[in-house]
């Protein structure tokens, strides 16, 4: 692709990390309490089950064991030790944690997908630690041990899913949606009996709880995750990953628009700095200019005159 159709595809594929950016507003607001794998369960599986339908296709061959590895580590995985470390680490220290997921795509790229480790990418991960530092670290607190191995199972979890959608890509004749659905549903049905032990359902379901379920099963999921999986296929997976950096960036502006929290300076810096390193992590121009087809010689006609 050229330069603008880069900007383009990563300004369309970082809407994804935006929208769940506001999954925590949507979650505390709308949907039942204290029901985080109901939450996550319902935000996957539907979604999954209605693009099977509408893409009337199967996995086949190998791409049955992909598709379940692909939607544990994008989708089922990812949330519920996401969730696992929201409840038990204190002061934003598992968005801290979750931050090193670009440095473990920058390795695992250069594994198996070939791509050179850039200075540059070192630096727009120091960055972009530093820049989600500033922007939610409250105080350490007191750190529990299976919250901070469930943070960076998460960031490992989300930077194996890039890498390995990158390199499988997808199966020939297989649209994107059809291959969406394939995850979302592994990632639902991954989650549904985590739900079913460890959860009851809520004593009553209420106008608000539809609206933010309908919210988290379309926005959150479906349309966020084709987008999603879109740029994987066409931006390189370092560049992908620096994008999951803008959802702490709209977590925070949501709850300073809509909960009254607070917006100090350093959350401020803390923003431009991570702006600042989705920048850098993105493919830089090549510098080529197109080559100028050559000008024809003027030709002499047979009367003297040049054409």
């Amino acid at each position: 692709m050229n330069n603008r159709q880069n900007v383009l595809t990563a300004a369309l594929t970082g809407l994804a990390p935006a929208v769940w950016g506001s999954t925590y507003l949507v979650t505390t607001e709308l949907l039942p309490p204290d029901r985080p794998l109901l939450a996550t369960t319902l935000r996957a599986l539907p979604g999954g089950l209605v693009l099977l339908a509408l893409g009337r296709r199967l996995p086949a061959g190998i791409w049955w064991w992909r598709a379940l590895v692909l939607g544990v580590l994008n989708i089922g995985a990812f949330n519920f030790l996401l969730f696992v470390a929201a409840y038990r680490l204190p002061g934003g220290i598992a968005a801290m944690i979750m931050s090193a997921q670009p440095m473990f795509v920058v390795i695992l790229a250069a594994l198996f997908l070939g791509e050179r480790i850039r200075a540059l990418h070192a630096l727009a991960c120091a960055m972009g630690a530093g820049g989600v530092v500033l922007l939610v670290f409250k105080g350490a607190g007191s750190l529990d041990a299976l919250g901070v191995l469930a943070a960076v199972g998460g960031a490992l979890c989300m930077a194996s899913g890039i890498t390995l959608t990158k390199r499988w890509g997808r199966p020939e004749g297989v649209n994107l949606l059809t291959f969406t659905g394939w995850q979302l549903t592994a990632g639902g049905l991954v989650l549904l009996p985590f739900w079913l032990s460890l959860e009851d359902l809520p004593e009553r379901v209420t106008g608000s709880n539809v609206f933010g379920f309908a919210y988290l099963i379309t926005l959150g999921a479906v349309l966020s995750y084709i987008v999603w999986f879109r740029g994987i296929e066409r931006l390189p997976a370092v560049a992908v990953s620096f994008l999951a950096l803008g959802s702490p960036v709209v977590a925070a502006l949501l709850g300073y628009l809509f909960k009254d929290q607070t917006l100090s300076a350093l959350q401020i810096v803390g923003m431009v700095v991570i702006f600042l390193a989705v920048l850098l992590g993105q493919p830089r121009p090549n510098g080529k200019k197109p080559e100028e087809a050559p000008v024809p010689a003027p030709r002499l006609t047979p009367s003297g005159e040049m054409t």
